[in-house]
C-alpha cells in the first residue's frame, strides 16, 4: 500500500509559479511510474504530467513548457513546478502511482487527498 500526500497548493495570480510536493510512504515510489492530474470544478480528472521510473517526464500539452515534474527516489517525493500560470490551471491537483506500458500512463488506486490550486486576480 502507498500512501501519498500533498502539499503546496494556494492562492496566485496570474503569471505566478507555485511548486507541488507530493511524499509517499508505505512503500518506496522508486518502482512506479508517478503521474499529476487535476480536477477543475464540473471537469473530469485529467493527467496533466507524468514521469517513468527512470525519471523521464511527459506533459498534456496545456501545460508543457510551463509545468516540469521531477522526483526523488531517495526522499520519496515527486514534485510538479508550475510556472507562468493561467485561471484554466485551477482546480484540485491529485499525485497518483501508477504504471507506464508503451508510453500510456495507467494509474493505480493510490490517491492523494489533493490540493487546491487557484490561479485568481
Amino acid at each position: 500500500q502507498v500512501q501519498l500526500v500533498e502539499s503546496g497548493g494556494g492562492l496566485v495570480q496570474p503569471g505566478g509559479s507555485l511548486r507541488l510536493l507530493c511524499a509517499a510512504s508505505g512503500s518506496a515510489l522508486g518502482i512506479y511510474a508517478m503521474g499529476w492530474y487535476r480536477q477543475a470544478p464540473g471537469k473530469q480528472r485529467e493527467l496533466v504530467a507524468r514521469i517513468s521510473v527512470g525519471g523521464s517526464p511527459n506533459y498534456a500539452d496545456s501545460v508543457k513548457g510551463r509545468f516540469t515534474m521531477s522526483r526523488d527516489n531517495a526522499k520519496n517525493t515527486v514534485a510538479l513546478q508550475m510556472n507562468s500560470l493561467k485561471p484554466d490551471d485551477t482546480g484540485v491537483y491529485y499525485c497518483n502511482a501508477g504504471k507506464l506500458t508503451y508510453g500510456i500512463y495507467y494509474p493505480y488506486d493510490y490517491w492523494g487527498q489533493g490540493t487546491q490550486v487557484t490561479v485568481s486576480s
